[in-house]
Parts: structure tokens; sequence; C-alpha cells
């Protein structure tokens, strides 16, 4: 790196806890697609929710052909310090050294990663959803394998958590946090469907200033409560300010708050404690001259994922939330998905044609529109 380039994210994952998995010496082989291009790419690797440090005895990246295969000429060994194994210390993560390889914007990569111990589910596998297909070999090295023998096929990703390019300094970063409409939960796998992934299409196509994608959406994820890993608040450091290259964030947290899965008192939330934590968010980006967009919380009515969560208190929070979002100028801008998704006729409940089915999710046609009604001239500005 000079001082005419820098680290920019082109792909993210966030870390969370894979609770209840178990993982015995295997290659795991993942496949993301990277929002921006470039000739020399690092990869990101967490142990953050690990009860001890974890081993990584060998890992690879790679362009993909199809199946469980690697294009073989564009194979490249991941070192860390100059070493082809490494271990990661409880609660933290590892960047690989720098790799030469040719990544055309939208491509799709390989990354294998072999495990050479056995981890039970005491262990603490950092993992989480992908919405994608990847594989998990018997046990066994395998990562410069052209094909992996797969075991199983995952959803996960597993301690993978993001990809990096260097590139030139006029390159931006756009980080989404969010829940799972951020991370495209019920959307069609292999599809690329998530509203981020939709951006990332977006402002390639029109070219003019680039800029990566990475997507901390994060299943269930709440403003102010831990549940299936950290709180917005509790992340946003780790997830928005450290991000490589970071110049933008666009925030749509807060459903979960208001849902309140687990049902405990000690965990119901007023529409002032949701829009507090807002605020700290948009303190915290302000203070690193990073932009910070808010999103509105999307219709729920009727929610059939989870019988009973919706509620007119519910409702009337996710009202007053939404109206401080768009009205106090906490953020920078507004990205107001709540009016491109709702119904006009019925406005407290989504828009059919946008809707998975359970009156919660958008569907690939929802999650799409997401990502179209985003002013890409936002990232224009200073």
């Amino acid at each position: 790196m000079t001082e005419n380039t820098h680290w920019v994210g082109t792909w993210t994952s966030t870390p969370a806890p894979a609770d209840g998995v178990s993982l015995n010496s295997p290659t795991i082989r993942m496949f993301p697609r990277v929002s921006l291009g470039g000739d020399t790419i690092r990869v990101r690797i967490s142990n953050a929710h690990g009860n001890d440090k974890l081993t990584i005895g060998a890992a690879h990246v790679a362009l993909r052909a199809t199946g469980t295969a690697i294009r073989p000429d564009t194979d490249r060994v991941l070192t860390f310090g100059g070493a082809t194994s490494a271990v990661i210390p409880t609660g933290s993560f590892l960047i690989s050294d720098p790799v030469s390889l040719t990544v055309a914007p939208l491509a799709d990569l390989a990354v294998s990663i072999y495990i050479p111990n056995d981890l039970t589910p005491a262990f603490g596998v950092t993992g989480r959803y992908a919405r994608q297909f990847n594989y998990i070999s018997p046990p066994g090295n395998f990562a410069g394998d052209e094909h992996i023998p797969a075991s199983r096929v995952t959803d996960d990703w597993y301690f993978l958590s993001g990809i990096d390019v260097l590139t030139t300094p006029d390159v931006g970063g756009i980080v989404a946090l969010g829940d799972s409409i951020t991370d495209g939960n019920i959307s069609t796998h292999d599809a690329f469907c998530r509203w981020p992934d939709q951006l990332a299409r977006r402002l390639i196509a029109r070219g003019g200033r680039r800029f990566g994608v990475m997507n901390q959406g994060l299943g269930g994820n709440r403003i102010l409560n831990d549940i299936r890993g950290d709180s917005g608040v509790r992340r946003f450091d780790r997830d928005v300010l450290a991000q490589p290259g970071v110049t933008h964030a666009i925030v749509v947290l807060g459903i979960n708050d208001i849902r309140n899965r687990r049902g405990l008192a000690s965990e119901n939330v007023t529409a002032a404690g949701m829009i507090a934590g807002l605020h700290q968010m948009t303190l915290r980006a302000h203070a690193r001259g990073i932009k910070i967009f808010g999103g509105t919380l999307t219709p729920f009515e009727n929610e059939t994922f989870l019988l009973g969560a919706y509620t007119l208190e519910g409702e009337a929070k996710r009202q007053t939330v939404n109206e401080w979002i768009r009205n106090s100028g906490a953020f920078d801008a507004v990205i107001d998905f709540d009016l491109h998704l709702r119904d006009p006729k019925h406005p407290t409940s989504m828009l059919p044609v946008y809707d998975c089915g359970d009156h919660l999710h958008p569907g690939d046609i929802g999650y799409n529109r997401m990502g179209d009604v985003i002013d890409l001239t936002l990232f224009e500005k200073a």
C-alpha cells in the first residue's frame, strides 16, 4: 500500500454466534460475490464469538468456476505474516497478507478455509446464514483442490468476515447496517437479491465514482438489546466504523426492538429509547467523518413469521421512530423504504407484490425494490 492507494471493503459478513454448530476438521469452501473489483485483495477471518483460540491450518482464495469448483489458474495461497497457517486469539480476527488476483466487479470468489481441529458447540463457532450454498468437506485439507469433496451443504458463512481490495483514494465504502431485512432473509438462495446487492449492481452500472458495498445485516438484530449477536449500538464501532475505507453508512434497524421476539419484560423498549440509540450512531459516524443515512422501518402488520409479534402498540412505535428518522435532521439523508414498500391503500401493511408472504420480510422483488429506491446521488456528496 502507498500514499496513492487504500483498502476498501468489497464484501463483508457480520460475525455472529453459530449456535450449536460442530465441525470435524473440515475444509469450508464459501462463495462471496464482491461489489468492487481490483487486482490486489486480502481476506479477513473472524473468531469474534469463539470461546478459545482458533487455528487456521490453510486458506486459499480463487475465482469460482461452478459447483464446488475453483478456476485452478486463479488459485492463491493466503498467508498471514508470511505463514500459511495462523492462530486467531479468542474474540479477535485476522487479516491475510495481500495477494495479486484480478477480480472484476460483481465477481464470485471462492474462499477455502481448513480447520485442523474438531470444534464442538462449546467452542463457539463464528458464523451466520448466507442465503447462499457453501460446502463443508470431510476431515482434511482440500483448500487448494479444484473440487472439494462435500460431506454437506451449508447456507452459512463460517469465520469468513471480509474481503478488501486495494484501490485508489477516491474510492469509497458503503456499509449497510441492519437486521434480516438487510441480510435478505427469505430471499432465494444464490440469487443475490438482498438490497445491498442491488445497490452494488446499480453503482457499477452507473459508472462514475466507485464504491465497495459491505452488508452488515444480521437476522434478529436490534438497536438496543443483544440477540443472535451484538446489538446495533454495541457492534456499530466494529461493524461500521472499523470497516476499511468506509465513507457512508445506511442504518435500517428497529423492527426487532419493537417485536421483542423473546417477550422479556427487561427487553421492552420505548420509541424514545430506540431514537436515542439511533442518534448515538449518527454522532459516532459524524465524529469519524462518515455520512450516515437513515432507512425507515417497513410495515409488518399481522406478520406470520412470529405470531403475535405485531401489536397496535408496536405499530405506534414504528410510526414514531419513522417520523423522527424523516424529520429530526440527525441523519445526513433519509431513505424512505417504508414509503416505497407500503400499500398506499393500507399503509400499515406491505404491498403484496413486495411481500414474501409473511408480511414482515420482503420477497426477491421487494428487496430489489429497496435497492432501486436509493438515490445514488447521495454518495456523490463529500
